[in-house]
């Protein structure tokens, strides 16, 4: 369930590539995917955590409250909020792009899940008695032992490397290379020492996720500097400042009011 068309459909391709999956119902939409779940009861369901009407935890809090249900694994752009996804019971929690190693994992955790569940509802198996219990229990807790490990990992790779993208190429930048992105008409620019590329994010918030928020100040709506890499701080009006980066051009980025405070506070200004 996602509200982009594109995404949903590489998700059903990676699906494809895992294998004994069958997608019977999409949606785009909070409320829609609502509606598909409790029309379809599919056993998984892959929801993006911000979508149009209700979030993705709006979605799985409802289906909660409906009873036992299908099993969630969150598929999104922001790492902040897994902490949130744990505490609705997630069978786990994907960043985008999603990687297929890391798809074919979660999915075969849900199928350990949907497994379980089977065994506990059917009363007359003996695997459903006490000692069968306890060990689906400790499954369950080394899951979430592994979900935050590999959530950890995954947080730090990505935050130590980005994809940019370089005329027809795409180039591996490290986090630390980079000196400002900016947002000019809908486009994420990417400047580094050596390159300047764009970057497939939509906006600087998704960005900004994938990065150490310590080192990355979002000075300005339309700006996001690593603050390692400021050349020079010019005072401006209403004392505010420019901000003059270490890039060939030396470009020079506007701190917005709300910032300036912050950055002051920082630099001791």
């Amino acid at each position: 369930m996602d509200d982009e068309q594109l995404a949903r459909d590489e998700l059903r391709y990676l699906l494809g590539q895992v294998g004994g999956i069958d997608v019977i119902g999409q949606a785009g939409n909070g409320a829609e995917a609502l509606d598909v779940i409790a029309r379809l009861e599919p056993d998984l369901v892959l929801l993006d955590v911000q979508m149009p009407g209700l979030t993705g935890f709006e979605v799985e809090r409802r289906m909660l409250d409906g009873g036992p249900g299908a099993h969630i694994i969150f598929v999104t752009a922001f790492d902040q909020h897994a902490i949130e996804a744990f505490e609705v019971n997630a069978v786990d929690y994907l960043l985008k792009p999603v990687e297929p190693g890391r798809l074919a994992v979660a999915v075969q955790r849900a199928r350990r899940r949907v497994s379980a569940d089977r065994i506990a509802g059917d009363e007359g198996n003996a695997a459903s008695g006490v000692g069968g219990k306890e060990d689906q229990i400790a499954d369950l807790t080394n899951d979430r032992l592994e979900q935050i490990i590999q959530l950890v990992a995954e947080r730090q790779s990505r935050r130590e490397r980005l994809a940019i993208r370089v005329g027809e190429r795409y180039i591996l930048v490290l986090a630390e290379e980079i000196i400002f992105a900016s947002l000019i008409d809908d486009i994420i620019t990417v400047v580094t020492g050596q390159h300047t590329g764009t970057a497939s994010y939509r906006t600087l918030d998704e960005l900004h996720a994938r990065l150490d928020p310590s080192v990355f100040w979002r000075v300005h709506r339309s700006h996001l500097v690593n603050i390692n890499k400021i050349k020079e701080i010019v005072p401006w009006f209403s004392r505010n400042y420019i901000l003059r980066m270490k890039d060939e051009k030396a470009t020079e980025i506007p701190v917005s009011r709300s910032q300036t405070r912050r950055l002051r506070d920082y630099l001791k200004l």
